[in-house]
């Protein structure tokens, strides 16, 4: 069963109504008792980091989702700013994000990108792979995701970082660790590669 994680804080009906086209298990978690049966969590966020972090902490499923993603080694995906919480902390914010993949989370720096521009970046971006994974099985080289966001995930460690996208510079578009992905465009709004996506994301098997 996947575990969408509903905690106030994003689009949780997206995911499951794509996961309903597909035949997939996947439900609302909006407690610890319902993430208990998950062998998939998907933490979606939009909005500023500091929102998304405190609604997380007062919806009282973090000690379940650390048990689950960090002992347990359930597959875990952040979506948008939910893969801005894996981070240790945002320069958006003041409070600690969930340190599950190390990185901090940066602003853009409009005056470094050589062409005019507006923030928050939003739009359809090419995603590169730069290493493979089951995750990305089966997608285009250069699949096309739609994008939201004004802060990007500055990885700690170059071999964390799945796939790339550029606005003004390349930036971490996915990071992986273990059981834990990140994903800063919005799958679920991305037509058939996000489909995909989300398929691979719930139909690979744990290492």
């Amino acid at each position: 069963m996947i575990a969408v994680v509903d905690y106030g804080v994003g689009n949780i009906s997206a995911f499951l109504n794509i996961y309903k086209r597909l035949n997939i298990p996947a439900c609302a978690a909006r407690s610890a008792e319902d993430l208990r049966p998950a062998t998939r969590v998907i933490l979606p966020g939009v909005g500023a980091f500091d929102h998304a972090m405190a609604k997380l902490r007062a919806s009282g499923m973090l000690d379940s989702l650390d048990e689950l993603v960090c002992q347990r080694k359930v597959p875990a995906l952040g979506v948008c700013v939910g893969m801005q919480m894996l981070a240790k902390a945002s320069e958006e914010g003041v409070l600690p994000g969930l340190n599950w993949i190390d990185g901090v989370v940066r602003r853009f720096d409009a005056a470094a990108i050589p062409y005019r521009t507006k923030f928050p970046h939003m739009g359809w971006n090419d995603v590169k792979a730069v290493r493979p994974s089951r995750l990305l099985d089966g997608l285009d080289v250069g699949a096309r995701f739609y994008f939201l966001h004004s802060y990007y995930f500055d990885s700690a460690r170059e071999a964390d970082v799945l796939g790339t996208a550029v606005y003004g510079k390349t930036f971490a578009a996915i990071v992986n660790r273990d059981n834990i992905f990140g994903i800063q465009c919005h799958p679920e709004k991305s037509h058939e590669s996000g489909v995909a996506l989300l398929r691979n994301f719930a139909t690979f098997q744990p290492c």
